[in-house]
């Protein structure tokens, strides 16, 4: 039983528990949804236990690798790239902005 059952199952037993008004004969509507209640919430206890288990208290933590390869020593630089020099100039106050550069 998934997360999504025992949600439904806690779901129709509230309904029938608290929501239902009818009494049919020979069976008791309200003892029918606390059934339901205690069983949903059961099977959502036991498949959130299950998936504890399942994936481990670190499952998804990054786990380095170690390698005993001497070529992984020194490994090779990368080649620099470009690099990109930004010169600020201050524009002259007063006036019209400058137009759009010629074609």
């Amino acid at each position: 039983m998934g997360i999504a059952v025992s949600l439904l199952l806690i779901a129709l037993g509230a309904i029938l528990a608290w929501a239902v008004n009818a009494e049919p004969s020979g069976l008791d509507l309200d003892a029918v949804g606390i059934i339901l209640i205690v069983v949903g919430l059961v099977g959502f206890v036991l498949s959130l236990l299950w998936w504890q288990s399942w994936w481990g208290g670190g499952a998804f933590r990054r786990r380095a690798a170690y390698v005993e390869d001497p070529r992984y020593d020194n490994p090779p630089r990368q080649p620099a790239g470009r690099r990109r020099v930004v010169e600020e100039e201050e524009l002259p106050t007063g006036g019209p902005p400058p137009g759009p550069p010629p074609p």
